[in-house]
């Protein structure tokens, strides 16, 4: 599969190291230009190209992965976001919050699908550290990546994917109720937990 990133930070590099390793193919986009990512591209190697955001956006999936207050500003790069799978890898904090009155009552994600208008907007990565999935061998332990999105054959889709990566996937359900759960200041934000002979939390 064609993966697009928006961002090109920490989380872009990690999930395109686990992508690639599985044979899927990915495009690295940021505010700043194609060629501003040169040497990146060249460090992740065969199957990995720098683009703009909107050419990101045309891969079959794609990864939103910038600081909070970045977000308008990036969704707002890519004309049209209709039929699309926007995956929502941002956090809201609270020291950012111009966007907070705006869209009062409605989680991180949902006012990211208010940005992307049309895309279907899947939650996954926010509460997932990069340091805890350095690891990119086949020998790494199964941590758990919690997904919501009212998709449900995108999310199967994805799950499918990140399982064959070695992740394990917990669909939490709708992107209204799950993403209450998954974004900063829920009950599953920041919890580490593999799949070994059973659930353990380190």
């Amino acid at each position: 599969m064609k993966f697009g990133f928006i961002g090109a930070g920490t989380v872009a590099q990690t999930l395109a190291k686990h992508l690639l390793l599985h044979g899927h193919e990915v495009i690295l986009s940021n505010n700043r230009g194609p060629e501003t990512l040169s040497d990146l591209i060249s460090s992740l190697g065969a199957g990995a190209k720098s683009g703009t955001p909107s050419e990101a956006a045309e891969q079959d999936f794609v990864i939103l992965c910038v600081a909070w207050a970045q977000m308008p500003a990036a969704l707002s790069m890519v004309p049209d976001w209709t039929g699309r799978v926007l995956i929502d890898a941002t956090n809201r904090f609270e020291n950012t919050e111009p966007l907070l009155g705006e869209w009062s009552g409605k989680n991180s994600s949902e006012i990211v699908a208010q940005y992307a208008p049309g895309a279907h907007v899947i939650k996954a990565f926010n509460s997932v550290p990069m340091e805890w999935i350095k690891d990119y061998t086949e020998e790494k332990p199964k941590t758990v990546l919690f997904m919501s999105g009212d998709n449900i054959q995108v999310k199967q889709v994805l799950k499918e994917i990140w399982e064959k990566i070695g992740f394990a996937c917990i669909d939490l359900g709708s992107l209204s109720q799950g993403g209450l759960l998954q974004q900063i200041g829920g009950p599953l934000a920041g919890l580490n937990l593999n799949l070994l002979d059973q659930y353990t939390v380190r």
